[in-house]
């Protein structure tokens, strides 16, 4: 098989009714999806609590996100990631409602040593 690009800019819908999330990539030690979001945000009560890993990286759109424990949501701008470990309690509150929000997200087990390397750049002086 002969690689080809692919652009994670394709093929956004206009009208987004649901969260959408693509994957992209997968194999049993991580899983790679483009998430799209259009207004949407996690339900009012709920919480996400993934059993694995998740490194998340906003490339268009905005998005706020609380995690639980810290004190100020997280606004997240284009270019920003985040790591949120395996049963990290988050939500999505707020997400543009007049742009396709795009993310990339990886799903990993720090279990089998592939956790992330440390990053040391800040936005805003704030630990991303």
């Amino acid at each position: 098989m002969v690689p080809s690009p692919v652009s994670l800019f394709a093929n956004l819908p206009e009208a987004l009714p649901e969260e959408r999330c693509d994957t992209l990539l997968e194999t049993p030690g991580f899983r790679l999806e483009r998430i799209l979001s259009r207004g949407h945000r996690t339900p009012a009560g709920e919480w996400y609590d993934q059993p694995l890993d998740e490194w998340v990286l906003l490339l268009q759109g905005q998005a706020r996100l609380t995690i639980e424990g810290r004190a100020a949501p997280l606004e997240l701008s284009p270019g920003d990631a985040v790591h949120l470990p395996a049963h990290c309690r988050h939500r999505v509150d707020w997400t543009l409602p007049d742009c396709t929000t795009v993310w990339l997200a990886l799903h990993f087990s720090a279990e089998a040593g592939a956790g992330p390397a440390a990053f040391s750049a800040t936005r805003q002086g704030d630990d991303l």
